[in-house]
């Protein structure tokens, strides 16, 4: 008999009914007209925006009324990439789980409180944390602490009883690195705050990250430590 597997305290599909429920999603989105991004990060649009799964055998979204208030919606592209990345990670890595949180509005345009997030080609992790024995586990993220956003990490790494996990998120940065360069589209930056962007590049990881990704070493206007913002490259249309 199937059972269902409880992660965090919530029911979750077994790893492959869950398999199945995305596949038959993808094939869905398949049928749908392809997005087509226009503007830049900062000034775009977005058509035929796609919605993120909500949840997959290794990772879950930030939290269910950012979804349904429709603020986690990408570029279909970007939508096969990180599903592509986080099915390589359940692979390699079965022990990690990851969250994403904010992506953007279905139709892109101003993004509040972000100042890009517009035409479907961003999309913000929140960071893979341990807890105190050691095991990979979501990092808390609901309406009392903005879902995540107003959590902040000290010089170590360290929150609470929570542990950023350097070699997890090495893993998936690179991950989502070569499922992109698979679907024909690239990674612009990667932004992360630089006072612990070093603990990341001490990972295995580190080496490529640093040869083939750009993490810029000035800080954000927004400190990024309880997640790190991704931008793509796919080739968009002028306003």
């Amino acid at each position: 008999m199937t059972r269902c597997r409880f992660i965090n305290g919530k029911t979750r599909l077994p790893v492959p009914v869950a398999a199945l429920v995305l596949n038959l999603l993808l094939m869905g989105h398949g049928l749908a007209a392809e997005s087509v991004c226009y503007g830049t990060t900062k000034n775009g649009r977005l058509e035929n925006g796609v919605q993120l799964p909500s949840a997959g055998g290794n990772f879950v979204s930030y939290g269910f009324l950012p979804e349904v208030t429709g603020r986690t919606y990408v570029h279909s592209k970007v939508r096969d990439v990180i599903v592509e990345a986080y099915r390589s990670l359940e692979q390699e890595h079965p022990d990690k789980v990851y969250k994403f949180a904010e992506t953007g509005f279905k139709h892109g345009g101003r993004f509040k409180p972000h100042k890009t997030h517009q035409n479907g080609l961003s999309v913000d992790f929140m960071v893979p944390v341990t807890d105190k024995s050691g095991k990979s586990v979501h990092l808390p993220t609901t309406a009392f602490n903005r879902y995540g956003y107003d959590i902040e990490f000290d010089g170590k790494g360290r929150f609470e009883e929570y542990a950023i996990d350097y070699e997890a998120l090495g893993a998936h940065v690179v991950a989502l690195h070569r499922a992109a360069a698979q679907h024909g589209i690239g990674i612009w930056r990667v932004i992360f705050d630089p006072k612990l962007t070093p603990n990341l590049y001490a990972t295995k990881y580190g080496a490529y990250i640093k040869q083939n990704i750009e993490i810029p070493t000035k800080a954000s206007w927004v400190r990024h430590d309880e997640h790190y913002h991704v931008d793509f490259e796919v080739g968009c249309q002028g306003m």
